[in-house]
């Protein structure tokens, strides 16, 4: 087996175990078993009405799964992983207890439901020998083989099997769909008209909520997320091609269910499918026994290994217990006691419990899970940390809808089950916060939402600001200009830099002492200022400054708290293009800025309207080092802005004859999945006596905006011969950084 860097073993596994995993799952018992049932008590239109919100809440969470599997190493655990890593391990550890129990229970639900296969069995030996054999003669000891087959071979077993019990599903559903009409003389279109039992809230619940684990097989394959070569890719691959797959395999059968049968046969018969289907009194039980024999392979496989990966955590308060789950055995550690866990739970179920009650459990669990999966991702997208940047993205409002339909069905199923499901999870949680008090807990889950809604209530409110940590770097940009009501591009620069992923304050310098008449000046002109920009969808906080000199007026605003709770950490200048005096006062001034270590940016604003469609093209010389990264950054969070919507990213990396360049810059931008392709970075040679201004003038003369860096250098020499060298052309922004940044 291949090695990660770090030593760790790679898995061995693509997108096809996913999907195969996934859509043995969902084409299981409950298609087999109930579908047909819930089709003749619901009508044609109910039966769809099921299939329809089940995957209103499944298809937001295989989004959401596949979004954020792509955003992060996704290791073992699978749905724990993600979960656990995206709330933290407190939160991630609660939810992935109910998601284990979810999962071993699943492995029961389906071993049971594998002992209807044998229907016939039971019929003729209740006929023949007088009285009736429990489905434990079955099930009991095909969870033992399964367990010895897991165990001895371990999980490439389980997936090799799945390949051949999959072969067997297909083989019988497509017999099923060339099997002819039970009824000849029926009425085909009365049952798909009818709609009997739709609008009965509590028929409809009921039966959703047993064939709710129908539709949750979609995630099974995620549990493989330890054994894929490429999580990344085969998790987003592998479960949306098995939760479409099995929509539409699904609507499919209802149709030909609703009209091959009468309502009295799709009632009275739990295997009415094998009377529809093609040598059905065969394929169809064998059908079932490879489906459900194949989704209890899938959950016995996902199920110890989320137990593994609680364990790796240290979830459980007994250093023992935990070393012990979380062991494994051989290269691929196997985890051979997780395992033995596992059946040990799915094997009490097995004897104690039936198809439609363990279904009604597992729909509980899964809905919990499944909501918490939709929650996160519609928290990332509110929250916009720039470092959420999946290659797969789904949308907030399905995430959020995902979300609230899970809780409401839940309700709307047992309302009283819910409050004890939820008050479960509140105790589970509190038992893991007292044994690991140093874990991040529920106070980090919602940060960056809580900073998006703290950044939009304070611009909206203009209160004080609140204390909050500063974990990753986001632009908090201050600017300061006398010149706000003569010309607004720096504060469109603004606009832009604090849309989504920071924020901006804007500071209107008015020269003179405070005092009544100024304050009143300052008043009108926020005034003006706020109402121009409100109307513009703006989030820059805007703010005057009174102060005797521009000097004092610079050393008042940098050393001001940030209304945004973080920390100013970037200023910026402005000037017009041809107003060297303007230049002049900020190349004087500009020491202030890096004697507290912010970052500096200078606008130089032209007289042509702002061309975006035209692109921002990056200037990057062998000398840029520490700039590189803030100056690809900054244009990256200006292409946010809707202003920018139709725009890309261009860059050219500048060097002379024998100068080295960076050669790795475009694998960082691939790997900090920054939306700019290969084609897009560019290296230009300077040829002979030619300079650098000359090169961007030729090649930036119509840009949209064009991002130089500075070094200090340049302000202890010619520094104003330096940035008018550049006048040629539109607007720039220079770019100092005062640390360099991760992309």
């Amino acid at each position: 087996m291949k090695q990660l860097a770090g030593g760790k073993p790679r898995g061995k596994f693509g997108a096809a175990p996913v999907f195969f995993t996934s859509i043995s799952t969902i084409l299981g018992a409950i298609l087999f078993l109930r579908l047909g049932f819930a089709t003749g008590t619901l009508g044609f239109w109910g039966a769809v009405g099921i299939i329809l919100l089940g995957h209103l809440i499944t298809i937001p969470t295989a989004l959401a799964i596949s979004e954020i599997a792509t955003n992060t190493r996704v290791e073992g655990g699978g749905e724990y992983f993600i979960i656990s890593r995206s709330f933290g391990l407190k939160i991630g550890s609660t939810i992935g207890i109910t998601l284990y129990f979810s999962q071993a229970i699943s492995a029961a639900f389906y071993t049971i439901a594998f002992a209807e296969a044998f229907s016939p069995f039971f019929e003729w030996w209740s006929g023949r020998m007088g009285f009736e054999l429990p489905r434990q003669v079955i099930s009991v000891p095909t969870l033992l083989l399964l367990a010895w087959i897991i165990l001895r071979a371990g999980s490439g077993s389980g997936v090799k099997t799945l390949y051949v019990v999959n072969g067997v599903l297909f083989l019988s559903l497509a017999l099923f769909f060339a099997g002819g009409v039970i009824d000849p003389g029926e009425d085909l279109s009365r049952v798909p008209g009818d709609g009997f039992g739709f609008f009965h809230k509590d028929q409809f619940f009921i039966l959703f909520a047993i064939c709710f684990p129908a539709f949750t097989g979609m995630t099974a394959g995620v549990g493989l997320s330890g054994d894929l070569k490429n999580p990344g890719k085969s998790i987003p691959l592998g479960t949306m091609a098995g939760t479409l797959a099995g929509l539409i395999v699904y609507l499919l059968i209802v149709w030909k269910l609703s009209t091959h049968a009468s309502r009295a046969d799709l009632v009275g018969d739990q295997l009415i499918m094998a009377r529809i289907a093609l040598f059905g009194a065969v394929v169809i039980p064998l059908g079932l026994a490879a489906s459900t024999f194949s989704s209890a392979v899938g959950s016995i496989i996902v199920a110890p290994r989320t137990l593994q990966a609680l364990a790796l955590d240290r979830t459980f308060p007994s250093r023992r217990l935990n070393l012990l789950l979380a062991s494994g055995k051989g290269e691929g550690r196997e985890p051979v006691n997780a395992t033995i866990v596992s059946f040990a739970i799915a094997l009490l179920f097995v004897l104690a419990g039936d198809v439609d009650t363990v279904a009604g459990i597992i729909s509980m669990f899964f809905l919990i899970t499944y909501g918490s999966l939709c929650l996160i991702s519609f928290l990332n997208h509110f929250g916009s940390p720039p470092s959420y940047r999946p290659r797969f993205r789904s949308r907030w409002y399905l995430s959020l809808g995902g979300f609230l339909l899970s809780v409401w069905v839940m309700f709307m199923i047992d309302a009283l089950y819910t409050v004890i499901a939820y008050a479960v999870i509140v105790v589970i949680y509190l038992f893991i916060e007292h044994h690991n008090k140093e874990q991040k807990g529920l106070v980090n889950i919602f940060k960056g939402a809580l900073f998006q809604l703290n950044r939009q209530i304070q611009v909206f409110m203009q209160k004080r600001h609140t204390n909050m940590d500063n974990e990753e770097w986001r632009p908090a940009a201050i600017c300061i200009s006398p010149n706000s009501l003569e010309r607004d591009k720096v504060l469109d620069l603004m606009k832009w830099l604090s849309y989504r992923h920071g924020f901006g304050t804007y500071f209107h310098f008015i020269e003179g002492y405070f005092s009544k008449q100024t304050h009143a000046k300052a008043k009108e002109a926020l005034r003006q200022l706020v109402d121009g920009t409100t109307m513009h969808g703006s989030t820059l906080y805007i703010d005057t400054m009174i102060s005797p000199s521009y000097t004092s007026a610079i050393a008042q605003v940098i050393q001001a708290p940030s209304i945004s709770g973080m920390e100013n950490n970037m200023v910026v200048f402005e000037y017009a293009k041809g107003n060297v005096e303007e230049l002049a006062r900020i190349l004087e001034n500009i020491n202030l800025t890096r004697a507290g270590d912010y970052d500096t940016c200078i606008f130089a604003g032209s007289t042509y309207p702002v061309r975006s469609a035209n692109g921002i093209h990056v200037w990057i010389r062998s000398t840029d080092e520490r700039n590189t990264n803030l100056m690809i950054l900054l244009g990256y969070i200006i292409m946010a802005h809707p202003d920018w919507r139709r725009s890309q990213i261009k860059i050219f990396i500048v060097a002379g004859e024998s100068e080295r360049t960076d050669t790795g810059l475009g694998e960082r931008v691939a790997a900090g999945r920054l939306p700019i392709t290969l084609t897009n970075i560019e290296i230009i040679r300077l040829s002979g006596s030619q300079t650098v201004s000359e090169v961007v003038q030729e090649r930036s003369s119509r840009a949209g905006l064009a991002l130089i860096g500075f070094r200090e250098e340049i302000l202890r020499h010619d520094a104003i011969a330096f940035f008018t060298s550049f006048d040629a052309i539109g607007d720039i922004l220079f770019v100092n950084a005062a640390s360099a940044k991760d992309i």
